[in-house]
């Protein structure tokens, strides 16, 4: 695949200006169809954290002082900025990431729809007043709490970032961001998208690095009082145990194994369509994909067989390629843990379609998408979150069985419910332990509602409201209407 205008060189972006670590430090960045190097990014510690810390503390005061339609007419900006770009951004991500470049191609207008949300937002978002009767009243301010420090994943990188960074800046705050390592190359896009929107200098500062090290620098800094994360739930453990030292705020949005439960009432066409989709689209490298299906026993299976059909004949190719349906793992060391589990599933369940490399892809991180079935739910297959075009299958009796499987993991992220009995539905959907939940619907997610995950899924809900929430600091103002009537301590009788 050839892409145009690819840097030689990822620089950092702080103050407004790219930069080069403060050592001179780079590591190289590969792309996962060749698994060639193609770059050299600034590999950031903590002497750059700090100056981005430095720059963004420093732009604070004037960027949360602007009124929330000013914040709001820059927002709008960026995403026109984000849209003008749509074609180059979706074929940086592809290179970078791997995926189908048909998949790639929403992501600007997803990432844009999001910075035009979250002005729609700060606009109309009012603060809260109460009275107490006639003798006193109290209201909210809502500010915004400083230097917010932002990581983000590997998968869909460019649309993840501006997940966080549209609800940061339409909050008033400053950030400091530090993208993925592995997947740098859509944020070398920001800096020229911030300026020409006109984001004052220091506002967004960018970060490249080693998770361990500039990452950890991050969360370490003392001046940063909250961190937003999206990735894998042990480095959330990680970063929540460093966090406590400086009690910082945190969202942590981390892993899932979410279940689509298929009852043999639904409509079948319909969900095997969700199913297929949700598990092997971003090629199968996503947080909420239906990685275990679960199916009532009547239908098993029939709809089993017909899912291995389909996961035979999805089309797996050149990210470039525009027939392409699953493209290629984001990077070799993901891609040979992803087989690792396959020859694990080879061993505890039993696999009806693909679990290995298409004939026709000699070279690249290329899986065909593989069905396992009848796994037992201690099975690490069914228990651990694999993140890659793998699914797999066990059937149920009753809907206490679907219950009790579908809650059967750490994980809580999502959960899929099909069945034409809209009251089972519901109760299933009440019952099942996920922090969203779909019912006769694929992954399908309004931009007002709570995203996020409990037990091992994350902490806390980004999206909405929610978001500026998390954003701002609320302070609650009371003010004495009438006669203050306190009791008189120590006075005299």
């Amino acid at each position: 695949m050839t892409v145009e205008n690819l840097p030689s060189v990822i620089r950092h972006w702080i103050g407004g200006e790219l930069v080069d670590s403060a050592d001179g430090r780079t590591f190289p960045v590969t792309e996962p169809v060749s698994n060639t190097p193609y770059a050299q990014a600034a590999a950031g510690g903590p002497a750059d954290v700090d100056q981005a810390v430095a720059a963004a503390r420093a732009a604070f005061p004037a960027w949360s002082a602007i009124s929330n339609r000013e914040r709001a007419t820059v927002l709008n900006r960026i995403a026109d900025a984000v849209e003008a770009r749509h074609e180059r951004l979706a074929a940086f991500e592809t290179y970078d990431t791997g995926l189908p470049i048909t998949q790639a191609k929403g992501q600007a207008r997803r990432a844009a729809e999001n910075f035009r949300y979250f002005a729609d937002v700060i606009v109309a978002l009012g603060e809260e007043a109460f009275r107490q009767g006639d003798d006193q009243f109290s209201y909210v301010v809502r500010t915004p709490v400083g230097v917010a420090g932002l990581i983000t994943p590997w998968n869909t990188p460019f649309m993840l970032e501006s997940w966080k960074l549209a609800p940061a800046l339409a909050s008033g705050c400053t950030l400091v961001l530090k993208p993925a390592e592995w997947t740098p190359l859509s944020a070398s896009l920001w800096p020229e998208i911030l300026a020409e929107a006109g984001v004052p200098a220091g506002v967004v500062n960018i970060v490249h690095g080693i998770g361990e090290e500039a990452g950890q620098a991050l969360v370490d800094h003392p001046d940063v009082p909250l961190i937003s994360f999206t990735g894998s739930t042990d480095t959330g453990r990680h970063i929540i145990r460093s966090s406590a030292q400086h009690l910082k705020t945190t969202s942590m949005e981390l892993g899932g194994k979410s279940p689509a439960i298929v009852f043999a009432d639904a409509d079948l066409e319909a969900a095997l369509d969700s199913v297929v989709f949700g598990v092997f689209s971003l090629n199968g490298e996503r947080c909420t994909a239906g990685s275990r299906v679960l199916v009532e026993r009547p239908v098993y299976e029939e709809f089993t067989r017909r899912l291995a059909e389909r996961a035979a004949s999805v089309r797996v190719g050149e990210p470039a390629d525009p027939a392409t349906e699953v493209g290629a793992l984001v990077h070799p060391e993901h891609y040979e843990r992803v087989l690792n589990y396959v020859e694990i599933g080879k061993k505890e369940a039993r696999l009806v379609a693909g679990g290995s490399r298409p004939d026709h892809l000699a070279e690249g991180n290329y899986l065909q998408p593989t069905v396992f079935a009848d796994v037992e739910r201690d099975a690490r297959i069914f228990q651990e979150e694999i993140f890659g075009p793998v699914v797999a299958v066990a059937p149920f009796d009753t809907e206490a069985e679907a219950v009790e499987l579908a809650n059967a993991t750490q994980f809580g992220l999502a959960a899929y419910i099909w069945t034409s009995n809209l009251k089972r539905g519901h109760r299933i959907a009440h019952a099942v332990e996920s922090g969203m939940l779909w019912i006769n619907s694929h992954n399908v997610r309004d931009l007002r509602t709570p995203f996020g995950g409990v037990k091992s899924s994350g902490v806390g809900r980004e999206g909405g409201a929610h978001s500026i929430d998390f954003y701002t600091e609320s302070r609650i103002v009371h003010v004495a209407l009438g006669e203050v009537h306190t009791p008189r301590f120590g006075a005299a009788s």
